[in-house]
């Protein structure tokens, strides 16, 4: 399975040149793989980045609470003054979070071409497989 999330970072990260990093956590927050963008200086440390995980999985998981209301959330992002960053679920048939995938980009990118256009159908061709293995 760890080769399929890592392959996924992969296909992620070449996606676009202003992705930045890629990472698959699971529903607690256990960074499963990642993949960075070569030649990058990274912002977070490892630690930091576990940390950011769980945060991003337990608020994914809130995220899908509220869909009842609010409808089926595609991703959700955080604009911040040096990179943008978003989360992406990956829930099974009930919205129950099996994985969430974290991506980060260059400050200025334009995410709601991105994300929409080449990453979801990407994690969407996986989708299968990962909730299988979920």
């Amino acid at each position: 399975m760890k080769q399929i999330f890592k392959e996924l970072c992969e296909k992620i990260i070449a996606q676009d040149p202003a992705v930045r990093f890629v990472g698959i956590a699971d529903e607690d927050g256990n960074l499963q793989a990642d993949a960075e963008r070569k030649g990058l200086k990274a912002v977070f440390s490892p630690d930091q980045r576990a940390e950011y995980a769980i945060t991003a999985a337990n608020r994914q998981t809130t995220r899908l609470r509220w869909e009842y209301l609010l409808g089926k959330i595609s991703y959700a992002t955080s604009h911040y003054e040096k990179l943008i960053r978003a989360t992406i679920p990956i829930a099974d048939e009930n919205r129950r979070l099996s994985y969430v995938v974290l991506v980060s980009f260059d400050a200025n990118t334009k995410v709601d071409e991105i994300i929409p256009k080449k990453i979801i159908p990407l994690i969407k061709q996986s989708m299968s497989t990962l909730l299988k293995e979920a």
